[in-house]
């Protein structure tokens, strides 16, 4: 399969021999990558990965500089009312060009849902969207197509597969996420319409700026306040200090990381199951799945290792209305992973973008060092945009 945007390497460690010649002829694996190497290795990597959930299942596809990204939404109930704007107004806070702090590449990413709608609700079978890519600059990666950039995918793509999407980095890029927010549109909705279930996430750090915890009701915030500003940081003063400190390291090429914070609020008791599918575990998976995660914590996080059991313990009581409550909520809003009706909180990490424009220390594909200036379109900071990048939970529809 030639293409001018895939970069095809032999695969690593090729003195391994895999006889496969006793199996049956239809458990054999088949090769499906095409190589510049005669030399076909008996074994291929057969790649998977790229969908998540168990009742609402999710399968994103399509490449950074590709014809477009999307999403196959399977186990959405039918009837639900459900249109393209509902996906399109959460599509428009995530699409790149917003402002001077995120990346200047001007994308519409106006969606189109190819399948499962009928007369705007949905008929139960699986709704396919898609979203074209119409600023592509592909020439802005032909330097990394040889150099590995650092701390980047470039490499340990070529070290899996031996072969990669060199322009905007394929399935790396942080445009796959696009079918991410489309499908969190729509569990946004079934969470909103069968329990009234909301989910608000903004940006609480940004490099050394770091928001106050007690500084934020999670109970009165509202959208309007975390989209007041550019950094969508709840909090005027804290946000006009993030924005600074990206300006600063924008002028120099660089970047820098920060955190996320996602609420979710009347959040119905008892999802999540013991042991493996607690609801924490499900969400740590889908928010560490993002690119550029380094970090996942909820409740009390790693700040309550240095509390005792008397201290951090939720104790509960019964409210006025005869429900079983607690008193704090350094749970999070889940014990023994299930949640308990408690506003759910949690924090994602993110690392500073790899892609920068300040010359750094590499090596090619051939193990030869050398220097790369990266070239292109990338974000200073990417919690602004990544807060939408919505963490849509698993719901079983009975």
């Amino acid at each position: 399969m030639a293409s001018s945007s895939l970069s095809i390497k032999p695969f690593l460690g090729s003195s391994r021999t895999h006889n496969f010649s006793r199996l049956p002829s239809d458990l054999r694996p088949s090769p499906h990558i095409s190589f510049r190497s005669s030399k076909l290795k008996k074994l291929q990597i057969q790649a998977a990965g790229s969908t998540y959930g168990n009742y609402f299942r999710v399968t994103t596809y399509g490449e950074s500089h590709g014809g477009g990204v999307g999403c196959i939404i399977d186990g959405c109930p039918p009837r639900l009312p459900l249109s393209e704007a509902d996906m399109q107004v959460e599509l428009d806070r995530r699409r790149p060009g917003q402002s001077r702090i995120t990346t200047p590449r001007k994308e519409t990413d106006t969606c189109k849902i190819l399948s499962g709608i009928s007369e705007e609700v949905t008929t139960g079978t699986p709704i396919s969207v898609f979203v074209p890519n119409t600023d592509q600059r592909g020439h802005d990666y032909s330097e990394m197509s040889t150099a590995y950039r650092p701390s980047h995918a470039d490499a340990t793509y070529d070290m899996k597969y031996g072969a990669r999407a060199v322009q905007g980095g394929g399935r790396s890029s942080a445009r796959e996420t696009i079918g991410r927010v489309a499908a969190g549109a729509v569990a946004k909705k079934i969470l909103k319409t069968l329990a009234g279930t909301e989910i608000l996430a903004y940006v609480s750090q940004v490099h050394n700026v770091v928001l106050p915890e007690d500084l934020v009701d999670p109970y009165t915030l509202t959208l309007d306040q975390i989209e007041s500003n550019i950094v969508r940081c709840p909090n005027p003063e804290y946000a006009e200090k993030m924005i600074n400190a990206i300006d600063v390291i924008r002028v120099r090429g660089d970047s820098v990381g920060g955190v996320v914070t996602c609420i979710v609020r009347r959040c119905p008791r008892g999802l999540g199951s013991p042991v493996f599918d607690k609801l924490e575990a499900e969400l740590a998976k889908a928010a560490m799945s993002l690119p550029a995660t380094k970090g996942f914590e909820f409740g009390s996080g790693f700040a309550g290792t240095t509390l005792c059991g008397s201290e951090h313990n939720d104790e509960f009581f019964t409210d006025e209305l005869g429900r079983i409550r607690t008193r704090t909520n350094r749970s999070g809003g889940i014990q023994g992973g299930i949640s308990n009706g408690e506003i759910i909180n949690m924090r994602i990490a993110f690392k500073p973008t790899s892609t920068i424009s300040r010359k750094q220390h590499t090596v090619t594909r051939e193990k030869k060092e050398t220097e790369l200036i990266a070239r292109g379109r990338h974000d200073p900071c990417v919690v602004p945009r990544v807060q939408r990048r919505k963490f849509y939970m698993q719901i079983t529809i009975e």
